[in-house]
């Protein structure tokens, strides 16, 4: 049985064997013209006689008569023959569509099909309060306004909405697409029924460039074994690599002073020395970007301005000396260090700190928000919140209320909490237990632990909020989370990039290293990314042997 061809709208543009072997006539202008790509199989003979209705009057006077052969070869037709030749035709798996809701318009000149059995899927997720659910309807509504006013049957142009960022068109699978693999496969399955669409394309269309786009691996597995091209959607990676992100502190060359202290000015103001370097090095800081060097003299300091080949670098607060301890705790290394000057620093409303388990993000955040909030009362409150994606299996619904239900999620809070009572040297001198626990009660009262599930539409004001396990939430729902921030709110995102446990979500497309490249030189956020493990001995020991 002959497969359903798609519309003639959708006709292939013409190959260059096609060209040598085309009518020595001119054909008429829809058949040459490559500006509109289509999907049609009919070849360039046969195209001119499909032609159902007679030429103008003037055509019919004046054939052409020009072979294609002695047709100017201009720049500009070369060009629009190449872009043709180059364009693809992506088939979106549904996962894509749940995933990034505005994804239809992030294949710039390419063009997209979307199966049958995508809507089917697309009609079963949308019920519901979760990320997944909202995505499922915002893609159908994505979809009527596109399809609006438009014959379906034939390519819709996908900036027809307002999205001028895309310029390729939007297919819809309107006929029976069926074609025998080469390896026999159940058709109930919906992955399955996307890969018979994928391969009867390829096989009625092979001179288009037909790419099957999905997040599920083993659907790209199964894809590549039958031969049919894909990809995964990187258009949410932030990172091809994640040894690429950001760190936030850098060690300086040797020859640092050498290259850059020539021209060197230093001043000091409020207890701080100032250093204004000149050099290569500079256009590659970062304000707010911690570096340091172990060559004589040693130099520890942050980037304060940017400017061409110019640097303002200013020298830190030690806060690894028991002086300046943070709520009775001190910097174990370096990176502690920094990241204690960016918690404690009033002028940097965003922090975002990385690190292996055991490195003391959260011991470190906590610290600072105590201290801030009950010492110098910078901050009225502390929010807590985190996302709440399990390691194992579900446990099933949790009873009382939202901080009651939360509460499970936030043991590493308790054991923070704990260590920080005993650290404290004012808290420790308290034998009595009654006041050990009045004074654990005053410290919780100033502690809300809060759930993401309400947190749309509200606005915090001078709080002071703790956003752990970053690493799980999603760009979206990263930027849903930050924007709830007002007047004198200080927010910090803490996470382990390599325990991601939210399907679909990669180091390259985690939430928290979006943040982390967005913030990247904005002067009023910081990141620093902590590298030793200070728990234990027999925790340090399991991060490198296991």
């Amino acid at each position: 049985m002959p497969l359903p061809t798609l519309p003639s709208k959708l006709g292939a543009t013409l190959s260059a064997d096609e060209i040598k072997q085309a009518p020595k006539a001119t054909p008429p202008k829809s058949v040459l013209t490559p500006a509109s790509p289509t999907l049609s199989t009919q070849s360039a003979k046969t195209a001119p006689k499909k032609a159902a209705s007679p030429a103008p009057a003037s055509q019919a006077t004046n054939p052409p008569t020009t072979p294609l052969s002695a047709a100017p070869k201009t720049v500009e037709n070369t060009t629009t023959v190449t872009s043709a030749a180059n364009k693809k035709l992506f088939v979106l798996d549904t996962n894509v569509l749940l995933h990034d809701s505005n994804c239809l318009f992030k294949f710039e000149e390419h063009d997209v099909f979307i199966p049958m059995i995508v809507l089917e899927e697309l009609d079963h997720q949308k019920k519901g309060l979760s990320e997944v659910a909202r995505n499922a309807r915002q893609v159908s509504r994505h979809l009527e306004a596109l399809t609006a006013e438009h014959d379906i049957t034939q390519g819709i142009a996908l900036n027809s909405a307002g999205h001028i960022e895309a310029r390729g068109q939007l297919f819809f699978q309107t006929t029976a697409l069926n074609a025998k693999l080469p390896i026999h496969l159940p058709m109930g399955v919906a992955d399955n029924a996307i890969l018979h669409v994928v391969h009867a394309l390829k096989q009625q269309h092979p001179d288009k460039h037909v790419v099957m786009v999905s997040k599920d691996i083993n659907m790209r597995l199964k894809a590549r074994a039958l031969g049919i091209p894909t990809e995964d959607y990187k258009h949410d990676h932030v990172l091809d690599d994640s040894d690429l992100l950001y760190e936030g502190a850098r060690e300086l060359p040797e020859d640092f002073w050498q290259t850059h202290g020539n021209q060197m000015e230093s001043w000091q103001q409020g207890g701080i020395t100032f250093y204004k370097v000149q050099g290569p090095l500079c256009a590659e800081l970062s304000v707010n970007e911690f570096v340091y060097s172990e060559q004589e003299p040693g130099l520890v300091a942050q980037v304060k301005q940017v400017t061409h080949h110019k640097a303002v670098l200013a020298t830190i607060r030690d806060y690894s000396h028991s002086k300046n301890n943070v709520w009775g705790i001190t910097a174990r290394n370096r990176e502690q260090n920094f990241a204690l000057n960016l918690l404690m620093n009033p002028d940097c409303d965003f922090v975002s700190l990385l690190g292996q388990a055991g490195t003391g993000k959260t011991l470190l955040a906590l610290a600072s928000a105590l201290t801030q909030t009950l010492e110098t009362q910078l901050y009225n409150e502390i929010i807590i919140t985190r996302a709440t994606v399990p390691v194992g299996d579900e446990i099933g619904f949790l009873p009382g209320t939202e901080e009651e239900k939360m509460a499970p999620w936030m043991g590493a809070l308790e054991d923070n909490l704990e260590v920080l009572h005993l650290g404290n040297n004012r808290l420790s001198a308290l034998n009595n237990d009654a006041n050990r626990n009045s004074t654990m009660d005053m410290i919780r009262a100033h502690i809300k632990i809060k759930s993401m599930s309400f947190m749309r539409g509200r606005t915090f004001q001078n709080k002071f909020l703790i956003i752990d396990e970053a690493q799980n939430l999603t760009p979206k729902q990263m930027k849903t989370l930050v924007t709830r921030a007002g007047p004198g709110t200080k927010i910090v995102c803490m996470g382990n990039i390599a325990q991601i446990d939210t399907p679909y979500l990669t180091e390259g497309s985690s939430g928290l290293t979006y943040v982390v490249d967005r913030f990247k030189g904005w002067p009023h956020a910081g990141h620093i990314t902590l590298q030793r493990g200070e728990r234990s001995r027999l925790a340090d020991y399991a991060n490198e042997a296991l």
